[in-house]
């Protein structure tokens, strides 16, 4: 049983408007883990271009127990989400919807939920983090980079090659005559399988510390039959002395400096691997480095949220910096001068409110 209480007496209009902002907020909270929920068990796809179905007919469409999708359909139904005949009992996902909820469409949202569950199923070890210090281990996030893959399939995989690596003059155009190429914090390394296949006579590189993510990229690379793709498992908390000098003419993070331990390091190290005529292509949160500065940001409570539960306690974790999802541009300017770049372009791009891309050069 889960009471909320809502007071009815005459208030201020500013704290009577922010009430009415927190109760909004549970209710967009609820509807956050009911999309997650839907995404998961496949009740979106099996309710994408359907006539309208009762619970029974979509339970065994998607080969659920009825009982949990009946409830689930009750929520989405409460959530504007799903539409119901209360006369037939059948329930359907309008097509506008089902293009922003399913992979129907250019960007499935469902994706994005998923991020509440997973960072509060850690909100204990956060708290025992608030009190003690340290950090939560990657241990302790075994959906993260599944995730996270999910995510940059949709941010940058679409816009890698029409978009993000034309920021840099000239690079496609080296890409296909054959350069040697890194990723950093690699994850699943979806961007590299993406550029090994498409450009066959440039090499390419993968460096992340987990294991499972590794591991999934080799296999897919296997499968794919990319011979010029390699994956590594590495910490790269030491990057800066053992990054072997001038071994490669590009070197890219996505969204993978401000989680690291030792992140001035990374970038000292990722300047000290680039050649003289090379390029460093980096994506990463578009934040400001004062809070101020981020009360317009259009996902700011979110992503501090993230940086909470996952990015900066990850590198807690290890001992290191804990620099945090909003670290912001200045300070990732800074951090990219003081590893030695001193031709620096900082790009938004229209299809991602979410980040700031910056062409490095030593």
């Amino acid at each position: 049983m889960c009471d909320i209480a809502v007071t009815t007496t005459s208030r201020p209009a500013e704290a009577s408007d922010f009430e009415s902002r927190m109760v909004q907020a549970l209710n967009h909270g609820g509807l956050l883990l009911l999309t997650s929920l839907g995404h998961r068990t496949g009740l979106l796809n099996a309710l994408a271009g359907q006539a309208p179905l009762t619970s029974h007919a979509l339970a065994e469409r998607s080969g659920l127990q009825e009982r949990y999708v009946r409830e689930w359909l009750g929520g989405m139904v409460a959530a504007e989400v799903v539409e119901t005949d209360p006369e037939s009992a059948t329930y359907w996902l309008p097509d506008e919807r089902a293009e922003l909820l399913t992979d129907r469409g250019a960007v499935n949202l469902a994706v994005y939920a998923q991020f509440m569950p997973l960072l509060g199923s850690v909100e204990d070890d956060v708290v025992r983090c608030f009190r003690e210090g340290g950090g939560v281990p990657y241990s302790r996030y075994p959906r993260f980079h599944e995730v996270m893959a999910s995510d940059s399939g949709q941010t940058v995989l679409p816009a890698l090659f029409d978009a993000i690596l034309p920021l840099a003059p000239g690079l496609i155009a080296r890409l296909e005559a054959g350069i040697r190429v890194l990723d950093c914090a690699c994850g699943r390394g979806r961007a590299l399988l993406a550029m090994a296949e498409r450009f066959p006579r440039s090499r390419f590189v993968g460096y992340d510390l987990s294991a499972e993510a590794i591991g999934w990229a080799r296999d897919q690379a296997e499968r794919a039959g990319l011979t010029n793709l390699s994956f590594e498992v590495r910490d790269l908390s030491d990057f800066d002395a053992t990054a072997t000098p001038a071994a490669f003419e590009l070197v890219t993070t996505f969204d993978g400096i401000h989680d690291q331990a030792q992140p001035r390091r990374l970038l000292a190290g990722i300047h000290r691997t680039l050649t003289a005529d090379g390029v460093y292509l980096v994506q990463d949160i578009h934040a400001s480095s004062h809070h101020h500065q981020d009360r317009e940001h259009p996902l700011g409570a979110m992503l501090y949220a993230v940086s909470l539960s996952h990015c900066m306690t990850v590198s807690l974790a290890q001992g290191g910096e804990g620099l945090g999802t909003m670290w912001g541009r200045e300070r990732a300017l800074a951090y990219l001068e003081e590893a030695g770049f001193r031709d620096i372009r900082v790009h938004q791009l229209e299809h991602d409110i979410q980040n700031d891309y910056f062409v490095c050069r030593p």
